[in-house]
């Protein structure tokens, strides 16, 4: 499972359990889903199973296509201005199919509740304001359907078996149990794994369109940019100097700017989020460089040092850039660009850019930090319909605002709101990975995996069933992606591809999944001996960390197209993430085997 730990608060939310339990559930949930309310049944076992260990905190988070949820939400928080929160949650989980007012009614009298008070607390606007804080806050968090959960911030999504919550909850009770041996009081364990928090999920690399979605975007005369005025493509970058996220997206520019020279121009505005306290003042830090000619050495700076963004720090690197101190003070001392800063976020409200990193190129919007790959189709797109503008003869000062304008044209209307969509089909590339099952089958189900993590383990006789029951139809490659905080992870992953080198894959895989509690270097030679794998080559294979680059180039792969955490898996392109169980892998695989019997049918004629 992934790994990163999300800043989930719970004040001023209902809650159920001591304030002492060391593993926190935050929930996200809508009472008209279906998904919802079987996970409501696994969340009551596992307050049964975990007593005084779990807390459970519930947000609201009803989704559009469903019109009784938000009413069925109202009612809930207003049942608890009476103290009755939970009585309710309880009976609009019961009765999913029956939330029309007169529904809701009946189970407010059945509660004891004052009736009258009720529907008028159901009209407040605040308890409508606070639906819509939760609903930001679960799309902050990448929460973007129903159920979801957080354990002590850890992201679990969907209706999942039982078993996967526990693991998840064994591994973070551990953790909070080291922390109280540590003198950290129960009470404050939450509050210490929420400092280390994240506060907004990265946004995941995604099939672009051959249009994507394009904005007027205007380039204020005042602007940092890099690159000529006249280049073919103006990217304009929308970022905060305290995000990770944008932090990540650095070297991608660079390598933008490397690969393009004159024909990229980039352009910085400010969007300094209101949960990064030092945001602000790192902007006018950079603006104030700006003034002074030296915007990009103060960008690199302050991304570089995102923990020291204090004003003593800031302060010290404009010394180093050898700035006019007297100057620089003065400009971040007298709020002097809270005008531009201002002006720069609220155009980026405007065009969509509330999240940061958000970039324009030549008005195309691409969303968060993504790859060098995800821009290079775009950028030569726009590089094409450049050389064509400028061989029809329109002048180079003019290049932007006519290929700005074009785009906006040809861009898409805005779809109309609709269900959540599955993530988009996704090119994988099989490459050089190990590979199970037919050579033609019609399914490749891709993994990204790591032989410590317990979930993986999980999933193995999942995939065997699959194998079993769609014998000839299915194929299956398998990635490595081993975690960091997985300490044999990456020498298993070694193990492995020097038993992949002697035609031993699968075997190797097998064993080191039944056995990943003995994953050190002694038990992965014993596994290698019982193979009756060549052991001078397998030993010189781990010794001369000989698949290091294979590893490493799984890794990057699964990054780039949001397998971040494991197991992830792509049934032809379509992602499926988690241990999850057999029914979920069947409905993909029925469907695309259906897909493929139409294609092979078509191709017959």
């Amino acid at each position: 499972m992934d790994p990163t730990v999300f800043k989930v608060p719970v004040e001023g939310a209902p809650v159920k359990g001591s304030v002492n339990a060391l593993v926190t559930l935050v929930e996200f949930s809508d009472y008209e889903c279906p998904f919802c309310s079987r996970a409501h049944n696994t969340v009551v076992q596992l307050q049964k199973d975990y007593g005084s260990k779990l807390r459970v905190v519930m947000r609201q988070n009803p989704l559009s296509f469903h019109p009784h949820a938000k009413p069925a939400s109202l009612a809930a928080l207003a049942a608890g201005e009476q103290g009755k929160y939970w009585d309710m949650h309880d009976l609009l989980f019961a009765n999913n199919k029956k939330l029309d007012a007169e529904s809701l009614e009946s189970y407010a009298k059945q509660i004891g509740l004052d009736v009258a008070k009720w529907k008028a607390d159901m009209a407040e606007s605040r308890l409508s304001d606070t639906i819509a804080k939760e609903q930001a806050l679960a799309s902050q968090l990448g929460a973007n359907g129903t159920p979801a959960f957080f354990i002590n911030g850890r992201f679990l999504s969907g209706a999942q078996p039982i078993e996967n919550f526990k693991g998840l909850i064994d591994e973070e009770l551990a953790k909070a149990e080291g922390l109280v041996k540590s003198g950290v009081a129960p009470s404050q364990v939450y509050a210490r794994i929420m400092e280390k928090g994240v506060e907004r999920a990265p946004s995941r690399p995604q099939a672009q369109e051959p249009q994507a979605t394009a904005k007027k975007i205007e380039i204020p005369a005042n602007a940092p940019s890099f690159g000529p005025a006249t280049a073919k493509v103006t990217i304009v970058e929308w970022s905060d100097f305290e995000c990770p996220f944008c932090s990540r997206a650095v070297p991608t520019i660079n390598r933008i700017k490397e690969t393009y020279g004159k024909d990229v121009r980039v352009v910085f505005r400010q969007q300094p989020l209101p949960m990064h306290s030092h945001a602000k003042d790192a902007a006018q830090a950079a603006l104030a460089a700006h003034e002074q000619g030296k915007f990009w050495e103060m960008h690199d700076k302050l991304f570089a040092n995102q923990r020291a963004l204090d004003r003593a720090s800031l302060d010290k690197y404009a010394e180093e850039l050898k700035l006019d101190m007297n100057r620089f003070k003065a400009a971040v001392d007298g709020n002097k660009f809270n005008a531009q800063m201002e002006a720069d976020m609220a155009a980026g409200s405007a065009v969509g850019a509330n999240g940061t990193p958000a970039f324009f190129i030549n008005g195309r919007f691409l969303s968060g930090a993504q790859p060098f790959e995800a821009f290079k189709p775009i950028i030569d797109e726009e590089i094409a319909k450049a050389d064509k503008a400028l061989a029809a003869g329109t002048k180079a000062e003019d290049l932007y605002a006519k290929l700005n304008q074009d785009n906006v044209n040809a861009a898409p209307a805005a779809p109309t709101p609709s269900a959540p969509a599955e993530p988009a089909v996704q090119k994988i590339d099989v490459g050089n990975a190990p590979v199970r099952g037919a050579a033609k089958a019609p399914v490749t189900i891709v993994a990204w995996s790591d032989f410590e993590c317990p979930f993986c383990s999980r999933a193995v006789p999942t995939l065997e069933q699959v194998e079993k029951e769609y014998k000839g139809k299915v194929k299956i490659a398998f990635k490595h992606q081993p975690l960091s905080f997985h300490q044999h992870a990456k020498l298993a992953a070694q193990a492995s591809m020097a038993a992949n080198e002697q035609g031993k894959f699968w075997e190797m895989h097998d064993k080191l999944f039944a056995n990943q509690r003995a994953l050190d270097r002694a038990s992965l030679e014993k596994y290698a001996q019982e193979l009756k794998l060549d052991m001078t080559k397998f030993k010189s294979a781990l010794d001369t960390n000989k698949f290091d680059a294979q590893i490493a180039a799984d890794m990057a792969a699964g990054e780039a197209v949001g397998a971040n955490g494991t197991p992830t898996f792509f049934i032809n392109g379509r992602t499926l993430v988690g241990a999850q169980p057999f029914e979920a892998f069947k409905k993909v695989i029925d469907e695309e085997l259906k897909k493929a019997g139409v294609v092979m049918a078509a191709e017959a004629k």
